[in-house]
């Protein structure tokens, strides 16, 4: 039975982020199809009593700092130490940041695949020093990965040309919901924005506040997420949700079904990330049929194409793109329909875990 190491995100099962999201998906997966899987994880960021957890992956938790500046790189030195020694058959490695420790799993004889992530360096989120560390673990990314992994077409191409190295495409999935869910407690379907989105600026988290204000003087505001550490942004929503009674924040929400069901009954949902490639939030709002205003970007256009809904990262232009598709019906169908149809065939969990499965067989065989 060939093995493969995932190293990289929170740990399985995680719902920090879409990192994390993908190895839910595709651990139990690649187990289907026969390999032996091993998850590296942090410590107290997996749920062992989850229902949807699968025995059979094999989960390893490892040491390191939980600070936001160096954890990604703290945890990927003692995985990809523990892996050089476990020596799995091929590893799969998410995030640039873990590029210096490519070296590492070289010397061992162990083959990288590596999804690079968006462009981290260009994250507003992000200091001087930190956007260093992440432009060179990409220099690193590109000199030592056996193959590469680009969520989007476009960040394919931004690969080629700043490091002359070609890969694999594949986006994230999106699981259209079994039924319909039970409207959120205190809200009416199709008559409420919703956002959800990790609070930094580049997810245009400022700007939706700023026009969550006006919308909910006539509509309820629904907004998922925080800082995770805490801020700001996070005050700034606490004050809003205090000042207007029709703003609800509901914090980071991991429950699935919760999740789901609040995109599913929007009348308007903001997709605000403008860097990175394909989100995979953005992407299961399409499989939950959501009408979605999204910042105009490259990358928010490569997946909703030409019958998306776009909006200028300006207060005033997202308050007016959202309630435009509040007040209208058929604005909502359509938008509804064409993020159904786009997701068909590209953005689905089965097409997504096959091209990683032939991938790494290809990996495989190479070696």
């Amino acid at each position: 039975m060939p093995s493969v190491a995932i190293i990289g995100t929170r740990g399985y099962p995680s719902y920090y982020g879409g990192f994390e999201t993908a190895v839910r998906k595709l651990a139990p997966y690649l187990v289907d199809q026969g390999w032996d899987v091993t998850v590296y994880s942090r410590p107290g960021a997996t749920n062992k009593s989850d229902p949807t957890r699968d025995e059979r992956v094999h989960v390893v938790t490892t040491k390191g700092f939980e600070r936001k500046s160096i954890s990604t790189l703290s945890y990927g030195l003692t995985a990809a130490l523990h892996a050089a020694r476990a020596k799995p058959d091929v590893a799969l490695v998410m995030n640039v940041a873990n590029g210096y420790w490519l070296p590492i799993l070289k010397r061992a004889g162990i083959p990288t695949l590596v999804n690079v992530d968006g462009i981290e360096w260009d994250r507003e989120k992000w200091g001087r020093v930190a956007k260093w560390v992440f432009r060179t673990g990409a220099t690193w990314t590109a000199r030592h990965g056996d193959r590469l992994v680009f969520d989007s077409e476009e960040i394919a191409r931004r690969w080629a040309v700043d490091f002359s190295r070609d890969g694999v495409f594949i986006p994230y999935g999106g699981e259209v919901p079994e039924e319909a869910l039970p409207v959120e407690p205190g809200l009416v379907h199709r008559s409420y924005a919703l956002m959800v989105a990790r609070f930094v600026p580049e997810n245009t988290v400022p700007e939706f506040l700023d026009a969550a204000d006006a919308i909910s003087e006539t509509h309820d505001v629904v907004i998922v997420g925080s800082t995770g550490y805490g801020g700001d942004l996070d005050d700034q929503v606490q004050k809003l949700a205090s000042r207007k009674p029709r703003v609800h924040w509901l914090g980071h929400v991991s429950d699935d079904r919760r999740l789901n069901s609040l995109w599913q009954h929007s009348g308007a949902y903001f997709h605000g990330h403008s860097v990175g490639g394909t989100n995979p939030a953005l992407v299961q709002a399409m499989a939950c049929a959501a009408p979605i205003v999204a910042r105009d970007t490259i990358y928010n256009r490569e997946v909703l194409g030409a019958g998306g809904t776009y909006a200028q990262p300006v207060a005033a232009d997202i308050a007016g793109s959202l309630l435009g598709m509040l007040a209208s019906q058929t604005s909502q169908t359509e938008a509804a329909q064409n993020a159904l149809a786009r997701r068909v065939g590209t953005y689905t969990w089965d097409s997504v875990n096959a091209k990683y499965d032939e991938s790494l067989g290809e990996l495989l065989a190479r070696r």
